[in-house]
């Protein structure tokens, strides 16, 4: 693996990590009536290249499922950002 290639796939790592952990941290707040994490900030971290650790990380802990942008807007997103990692590594 080039070091760029690690580089990216330690990155995806990380990012999914948090997406998966900001689920969880969220749910918690919500049972616990604390302050939410924004929903924007949920896409973000998901646009951000974490969108399977949020989605994961929605089913796991029962969070958002029931919101249509959710259920709808985070595979889709995933489905983006897996075409064009393929479009990607197959046009080099």
């Amino acid at each position: 693996m080039l070091s760029w290639e690690r580089g990216v796939f330690c990155y995806l790592c990380i990012v999914n990590i948090i997406g998966f952990f900001l689920m969880g941290l969220d749910k918690w707040k919500a049972k616990n009536r604390k302050w939410r994490i924004a929903e924007k900030t949920l896409f973000l971290t998901a646009v951000a290249g974490g969108s399977l650790g949020c989605l994961i990380g929605m089913y796991t802990f029962h969070h958002k499922t029931k919101h249509w942008y959710f259920t709808v807007g985070m595979p889709l997103i995933l489905v983006i950002q897996v075409c064009l990692i393929l479009f990607l590594t197959f046009k080099m």
